[in-house]
């Protein structure tokens, strides 16, 4: 099974960014980070277009998982690496 593509859009300071990015290291996911840090305008774009109000705003594959919580969710229900395909 082929990984799936993870991009993670994401600002600086955010914790909450920093914990996902760890969390996907630590699975050995390669994520593609997009830093809209100072990019007001595109990061309100991409809010725009995925209706996610906070960063990160977390793809996998084309398909808005959410933030960092929506993540470890998945994650504690098993669920992630198979989206993952890992």
């Amino acid at each position: 099974m082929a990984q799936a593509e993870v991009v993670m859009y994401k600002k600086n300071p955010c914790p909450y960014c920093d914990r996902a990015e760890t969390l996907f290291e630590n699975k050995g996911v390669k994520v593609r980070i997009v830093d809209l840090t100072g990019k007001e305008d595109e990061l309100m774009k991409i809010k725009q277009e995925t209706g996610w109000m906070t960063v990160p705003i977390i793809l996998i594959n084309g398909q808005l998982v959410g933030g960092y919580s929506d993540v470890r969710a998945l994650d504690d229900e098993g669920k992630l690496d198979s989206m993952l395909g890992i």
